[in-house]
């Protein structure tokens, strides 16, 4: 499942740095996620590191895109092809 960033969020901007494929970015009002780079950080590390260094706990799973792990490490993949 790619990551969803509510409206919690206080644009504190400690998630943007660390994804590993780029897919936070700041939105109109809070950062937002890209669901077609987020692999939940498959590939590059063993936990999300953006749920790891939110304060305020604001980045859950989005179920609007459910993915599997296997489906997150092709995606992955892609990203990462050379």
């Amino acid at each position: 499942m790619a990551l969803l960033i509510t409206d919690e969020c206080i644009n504190c901007d400690v998630c943007e740095p660390e994804c590993p494929n780029g897919a936070i970015s700041e939105g109109p009002l809070i950062y937002q996620i890209d669901p077609s780079f987020c692999t939940e950080c498959v590939g590059h590390h063993d936990t999300p590191q953006c749920i790891r260094v939110c304060p305020v706990e604001c980045i859950l799973h989005d179920p609007a895109h459910p993915e599997s792990a296997d489906g997150l490490y092709q995606k992955y993949l892609k990203l990462t092809a050379r």
